[in-house]
């Protein structure tokens, strides 16, 4: 029944109480939530604690969705956002635990990359700044446009490709290092 209804649409009868809208949102939107967390956040446990959290929240927050972006974009950012506050929130916990921190690795599984190849990607990420990895998660993990994952994170696009340019540039550095040894 409500496979071939919008997003706004579902969106508008969710916020209104019906039950099947919303589970027809999270069937939708789930998998982008968790693994657009996933790859801002490097860590499985931590993006699946924040797909729950966001999937309870979403509720009430879909009375705040006014429909001037797609659906998804609004989405979009409240991950981000979402991310960005678990991360404060850990980082305070480590400054608070003198300083004793988790490594953590980024470890993915894409069929078209090798293991080799995602385990040295997710390192490198791990050195990035978290303004880049949040770029690079919606450039390339959500495969957008750079105006796409500029609505997403309120930049303009120009920052978006200068962001991608500095990726590019500090995997490049670490590739030639990495040659050298």
């Amino acid at each position: 029944m409500y496979m071939e209804t919008s997003d706004e649409i579902l969106v508008a009868r969710a916020a209104n109480g019906d039950g099947g809208a919303f589970r027809s949102l999270l069937q939708r939107h789930y998998a982008t939530i968790f693994r657009l967390g996933f790859r801002v956040l490097g860590n499985r446990e931590d993006a699946e604690d924040l797909a729950q959290d966001i999937c309870a929240a979403l509720p009430r927050k879909l009375a705040t969705f006014k429909g001037h972006a797609r659906f998804t974009t609004w989405l979009h950012k409240i991950v981000i956002n979402a991310a960005r506050d678990l991360i404060r929130r850990k980082q305070a916990t480590r400054r608070k635990a003198s300083g004793w921190g988790e490594a953590e690795v980024l470890r993915r599984n894409e069929a078209v990359e090798t293991k080799a190849e995602l385990d040295w990607l997710s390192n490198a990420m791990t050195t990035m700044p978290q303004d880049l990895r949040e770029t690079v998660a919606l450039v390339l993990g959500e495969d957008m446009t750079h105006g796409q994952a500029a609505e997403v994170l309120d930049l303009s696009e120009g920052t978006i490709s200068w962001r991608m340019s500095e990726v590019k540039k500090i995997l490049r550095g670490i590739a030639k290092k990495e040659e050298m040894l």
